[in-house]
């Protein structure tokens, strides 16, 4: 194995790793407080699902990624590689779909002008969960025909042949290419575009408020940050880094579907990038939600009295 091979193993080693890690610490956390019912928000539904994704995508997509890098050769089957790659698609567009439902949810609770009547149904818990619902019918039906067109490896001499990702190959007839395109990748872009105009709202409509109370924070003895201004911070980082990284991902995954002999270069920076989302927001959703921030100040505490 080159250096070369080994950094890009090391790479992807530590972007799953760290992603597991956040996402499943976060599951447990949302899972205990969907069954205890403590402290339970309608969000915590669509939160939820956000880091089920973020793990489905992460073992489809960055374990095996990581297991090819490491040099590791045809540890996947022709079903196997059928279940990955439907599992990984289908994945990737409830990402988008469930983050755009929470940029609008978010935006609706902060700004009930928008729609009043959807104002009122986001409090419900049973109406959440048929939206979360909803998000996988789409993406389950665009991605049934995965298994017919995704194989198992290939020698890497085929790549001006077949699409080759080092573990799976596939090939896509030319005359479903445009179709695919079109139903894959023009849900993900509306997606884009609206969580773009939704968290711009939240952002704007944060600011004034923060404007509005500026004068209660100036006089305090010993301000800090407000739950206004962590909550702006909060989506300015999570929606800056989903639209970029999935743009970036769109961009190269319209590349490498109409260019059958792209270079290996594109496949691994196109894997790369897929799972920094998944990998990178659990750890802004830990920081930012204020229960876990508790919880460790709780455990502090009754550590100092043991102690």
């Amino acid at each position: 194995m080159c250096s070369a091979q080994l950094n890009l193993g090391i790479i992807f080693l530590t972007q799953t790793g760290l992603g597991l890690t956040g996402n499943f610490s976060l599951l447990c956390l949302y899972n205990f407080i969907l069954l205890t019912g403590h402290h339970l928000r309608p969000i915590d539904l669509i939160l939820n699902q956000l880091v089920l994704t973020n793990l489905v995508v992460l073992f489809s997509k960055g374990v095996p990624q990581t297991l090819a890098a490491m040099g590791l050769e045809h540890f996947l089957d022709d079903a196997g590689c059928k279940l990955v790659f439907y599992f990984y698609r289908v994945s990737t567009g409830v990402s988008f779909s469930t983050f755009c439902l929470f940029s609008g949810f978010q935006a609706i609770k902060l700004n009930p002008s928008i729609c009043r009547w959807m104002e009122r149904k986001i409090r419900s818990l049973r109406f959440t969960g048929f939206c979360c619902f909803l998000c996988w019918i789409p993406h389950l039906s665009i991605n049934s025909f995965l298994p017919l067109i995704v194989n198992g490896p290939l020698s890497k001499k085929n790549l001006s042949i077949e699409n080759n990702y080092d573990y799976c190959s596939g090939i896509m007839p030319q005359g479903y290419i445009s179709l695919y395109t079109i139903l894959y990748f023009f849900p993900n872009l509306m997606s884009l575009i609206f969580m773009t105009w939704a968290s711009g709202s939240m952002v704007l409509v944060l600011h004034r408020h923060r404007q509005q109370v500026q004068h209660i924070y100036s006089h305090s003895l010993s301000p800090r940050p407000s739950h206004e201004a962590r909550a702006t911070r909060t989506i300015l980082i999570l929606v800056s880094s989903f639209v970029t990284f999935y743009s970036v991902y769109i961009i190269l995954t319209i590349w490498m579907t109409l260019i059958t002999n792209q270079g290996q270069w594109t496949l691994n920076s196109s894997m790369l990038v897929a799972s920094c989302f998944p990998a990178f927001s659990p750890f802004v959703l830990i920081v930012s939600d204020s229960r876990i921030s508790q919880c460790r100040i709780a455990c502090r505490e009754r550590a100092k009295v043991f102690s």
